[in-house]
């Protein structure tokens, strides 16, 4: 029966220390697994305010480009307003056709054309005629709109405003490109933190998984070594009973040679010190 549950010790001894290993392991495991979810949450929080000051800034962009989208049609409805005076001033005045500046523009073209193309004869001709035409008309239609005052004051001041407008409109195109900018950022942020968003979420269930692990190793652990103590009290009764009961033999054994030897006292014999010493031990003297 002792040897059973010396047995029976030894083997929850082994079960308890393995208990132990495991339980220590996978704690650590869980640790390591808590510190990724903690790092991984922080940098989320952290990509989360970025992509948030993105957006503030953004948002104060787009302002501007409201703003200066206003401005800039707000400025080209005044300057189309005056263009269309100056259009029926013109009517009034016979001074149909292109305007002095779209004249220009087409002159400048042309010739720029004749000094960097190679061109056959034919065409050169063709193309100086068209030059010369067009600087015909130029000519007339400047002697046209310096003899009308009104209407080159008009075109002068709906140019100026016109010029107005597309430097609205400059400021207009580079706080677009800002706000673009920004909220390209901003995509990118929130995106980057849904990932470790998602990253966080698979270390928090392995945290979990490897924590249940643990305290059901820990239980195993608690369990066994209740188990020991339970089987060290039956083995320490068992010790002891099997004590006692040598000991009862061996009074029984020692009285049973203090009689002998009282006997052969009592007969006249002479006892030796180790006779004497067995009587002592048996209590008769």
């Amino acid at each position: 029966m002792l040897k059973e549950l010396q047995k029976k010790r030894s083997d929850l001894k082994d079960i308890s220390e393995e208990s132990k290993e495991k339980r220590n392991t996978l704690n650590a495991e869980a640790s390591a697994l808590a510190a990724k979810r903690n790092d991984l949450n922080k940098k989320t929080k952290d990509l989360i305010n970025e992509a948030q000051e993105l957006k503030v800034l953004r948002d104060e962009i787009n302002e501007k480009v409201s703003e200066y989208k206003n401005k800039r049609d707000d400025t080209n409805a005044k300057a189309n307003e005056l263009f269309a005076k100056a259009d029926s001033i013109r009517k009034q005045s016979n001074l149909g056709g292109p305007s002095i500046k779209a004249l220009r523009k087409d002159i400048d073209r042309l010739e720029f054309a004749q000094q960097t193309e190679v061109l056959s004869t034919t065409k050169e001709r063709e193309l100086v005629g068209k030059i010369t035409q067009l600087q015909k008309q130029y000519q007339v239609k400047k002697v046209q709109l310096e003899s009308n005052s009104e209407l080159k004051t008009l075109l002068d001041e709906a140019q100026k405003i016109r010029d107005e407008a597309s430097e609205f409109h400059t400021e207009l195109a580079e706080y677009a490109r800002q706000a673009q900018e920004y909220h390209e950022k901003m995509i990118a942020a929130f995106k980057e933190a849904d990932r470790t968003r998602a990253e966080s979420d698979v270390a928090h269930r392995e945290f979990v998984k490897a924590q249940e692990a643990a305290d059901e190793q820990h239980k195993a652990f608690i369990n066994a070594q209740k188990e020991i103590r339970d089987l060290d009290k039956e083995i320490f009764k068992l010790k002891k009973k099997d004590k006692e009961g040598k000991s009862r033999v061996v009074k029984s054994e020692l009285q049973k040679d203090a009689k002998s030897i009282f006997e052969k006292f009592k007969g006249g014999a002479k006892l030796t010190t180790e006779d004497l010493m067995t009587l002592q031990r048996s209590g008769l003297v």
